[in-house]
């Protein structure tokens, strides 16, 4: 009782697949973000990023701050900045949803909207932090970032899944999720298998991405993860759309293509616990044409 909103950050419910894994021998579990306070699991990452960088003293209540984001780090950052009365600036795509840029701004952040995708918005922050005196937590190289999931998502899933977990499926953007997760859960067995999701060439699904080599995030470590599957985005769009009218659950396209591959894998096992991250809410979602 009497919890802070930061308290209430992780320990997200565990569902499980009612409908759209097939396979008896197989349970297939979602992990509910979109219950975070700022309805993802940036959350988790941003106030690690923030607590740290104030308890190191890297910054303080007068530093300018600045993050590219594709969205929700974005939002995360907007709403944990805010309650530590600090000021930031969020630079993201022009093609983000309203919805993600005025969640941000009624947070109190600066919001930047930059025509050259999240890679233009990335060189953008990195200029302003070399020439302007700004601090970014840069969350594509933040150590704060994986570990945030290391203390928190992976022991999360172990305990709620009493140990039983065989496969661990997430998309994979900054990265931060799946190193994080993978550095715990190996630890407790090293046969649990950590499945990245990537979209196939030519394919735009927010919040997961193949990146160019100059700009794979500096936290990513290839040996956390022992396969990765790609999906179009038909299928993820698809999948988003089932997931809210089968299972119930109202997310993101992302999610969408976490779940695809999810039961693309579920389909291939003779027995098994699958955990697959449902990275955030729906609602986000709604002035673009994902549920259309």
């Amino acid at each position: 009782m009497n919890k802070t909103l930061i308290e209430q950050i992780g320990n997200t419910p565990l569902v499980k697949s009612m409908v759209l894994n097939t396979n008896p021998n197989v349970s297939l579990y979602f992990k509910l973000e979109g219950n975070n306070p700022g309805g993802s699991v940036k959350d988790r990452a941003a106030y690690s990023m923030i607590k740290n960088a104030l308890d190191s003293g890297k910054i303080n209540h007068k530093s300018k701050l600045i993050e590219a984001t594709s969205g929700n780090t974005g939002i995360a950052l907007a709403m944990i900045a805010g309650i530590f009365k600090l000021d930031i600036e969020l630079v993201m795509p022009d093609s983000a949803t309203k919805e993600r840029v005025q969640t941000m701004k009624a947070y109190g952040a600066k919001v930047t909207l930059h025509s050259e995708g999240i890679e233009g918005s990335r060189d953008y922050a990195i200029a302003k932090v070399k020439n302007e005196g700004f601090y970014s937590f840069d969350q594509f190289a933040n150590e704060d970032n994986w570990k945030a999931h290391y203390n928190t998502t992976g022991p999360e899933i172990w305990r709620d899944t009493r140990g039983e977990v065989t496969h661990f499926v997430s998309s994979m953007g900054t990265t931060g999720t799946i190193m994080g997760t993978s550095s715990f859960l190996k630890e407790q067995n090293k046969n649990i298998q950590i499945v990245g999701v990537q979209p196939t060439d030519g394919s735009s699904i927010p919040g997961i991405r193949k990146w160019p080599k100059e700009y794979l995030p500096k936290i990513f470590n290839a040996s956390k993860v022992d396969r990765i599957l790609e999906v179009s985005q038909d299928e993820a769009i698809s999948m988003t759309r089932r997931l809210a009218k089968e299972e119930g659950i109202f997310a993101g396209m992302s999610s969408g293509g976490a779940t695809t591959a999810a039961l693309k894998l579920a389909s291939e096992l003779k027995s098994g616990v699958i955990v697959s991250i449902i990275c955030d809410r729906g609602d986000r979602y709604l002035s673009s044409n994902l549920f259309e």
